[in-house]
């Protein structure tokens, strides 16, 4: 049903909170009239603005239909995630529009998509073809970005919010975030070998954010002078990270939280079609990958990593591992953060779409059981 109430401690507060629920909006956060079990939380769903498939489906493929869609949706739903960007990676300019338009036109024949996927991230093909920067991508199939590629995709896409991930140091393309950002798309640097000069002329361009910081560049890197400490050091980004244990270790993540504000931090999965399913080989696009045991993906006889297997939950509980923290403290990382990049509300407060996670906390501060509502409906 699509009304409710639930009494169960607040995520931030800690504080026993009863939600109440009308018509899928949320219409009253209150204190509960009794106190809440102690290891029952309420907390915001999550948000992830880079998906690129989920429980074996890859949304690169041509003929991807509805069915495959919810089908990956619902699989996301269950790990917490009700909202994400579909995300789409480089490939031969006229088949990436083509697959935009197409997908777009799925969504709108379902009204549970249009409510899940809230808009698009185009990673790709703008990008750094440089070995190791190019990541997945296929080198042969970059472009340099223009004004009317640009308004092609904002033509596509019509208001829907749109990610757009770019090395800026291809030629035009300090024009081209100009060009975006005033037709309100949000433009994040990604797959990069740029100078820190460049960094900065693409931040004062309009460029907000920053794609998965540690991913998409070599292994090896110079320690006097690579793109991690340049971004570290250029102020007005907003960076992603994948908290796997796997993409940035432990070490390193918990630095680019000492160094970074804590608002200039979030997560995302980059999830692909191995996400959310069993050890196995897949594809991203037109790349063949293989998952082990350990849920790393890779090409096979390859080292570099191409995409996640990372659920949506399985990271917030990773990342405050990582940083020896309370889960709740970085909850917001994995919701509210990413939402802000995009210029959208998550949360819990009265107006809002009734998406929120119910939380079984066990007594060793882990997660036993989840229950995910959207739209106020389990």
């Amino acid at each position: 049903m699509s009304e409710g109430e639930i009494c169960a401690r607040h995520y931030a507060t800690g504080k026993s909170v009863r939600l109440r629920w009308q018509h899928g909006k949320i219409t009253h956060l209150e204190p509960a009239p009794t106190s809440a079990s102690d290891d029952l939380w309420l907390a915001p769903a999550l948000f992830d603005p880079q998906i690129n498939g989920y429980g074996g489906i890859d949304f690169q493929k041509d003929e991807l239909t509805t069915d495959d869609l919810l089908s990956a949706t619902r699989q996301l739903r269950a790990a917490g995630c009700t909202r994400f960007l579909l995300t789409l990676i480089t490939d031969a300019w006229p088949k990436l529009t083509a697959r935009l338009h197409r997908l777009r036109n799925l969504r709108s024949q379902s009204p549970e998509l249009e409510s899940a996927i809230v808009g698009w991230h185009m990673e790709g093909p703008f990008l750094s073809p440089e070995p190791g920067f190019h990541g997945a991508h296929e080198p042969a199939l970059m472009l340099s970005p223009t004004a009317a590629h640009v308004q092609e995709l904002r033509a596509i896409t019509g208001n829907d919010p749109l990610l757009l991930t770019m090395a800026p140091e291809r030629p035009g393309t300090l024009e081209a975030i100009a060009c975006a950002t005033a037709l309100g798309i949000k433009v994040s640097l990604g797959h990069t070998n740029a100078s820190a000069e460049t960094l900065g002329q693409a931040v004062s361009a309009g460029a907000t954010g920053f794609t998965h910081l540690g991913n998409g560049c070599p292994r090896e890197l110079d320690r006097h002078d690579n793109i991690l400490w340049r971004v570290l050091e250029t102020p007005g980004l907003t960076v992603s990270l994948i908290p796997d244990l796997i993409h940035v270790s432990p070490a390193p993540f918990r630095l680019i939280h000492r160094l970074l504000r804590a608002k200039a931090i979030y997560y995302t999965t980059d999830a692909m079609a191995a996400a959310g399913a069993p050890p196995g080989r897949y594809r991203l696009g037109r790349t063949e990958v293989e998952v082990g045991p350990n849920q790393i993906v890779r090409q096979p006889g390859k080292t570099n990593f191409a995409g996640s297997a990372l659920r949506p939950i399985d990271g917030v509980f990773r990342a405050a591992r990582m940083l020896n923290r309370p889960w709740q403290e970085v909850w917001d990382r994995s919701s509210r953060a990413p939402a802000d990049l995009l210029g959208l509300v998550s949360g819990l407060e009265p107006g809002e779409q009734a998406d929120f996670c119910l939380l079984k906390i066990s007594d060793a501060d882990a997660l036993s059981d989840l229950k995910v509502y959207a739209s106020g409906k389990a």
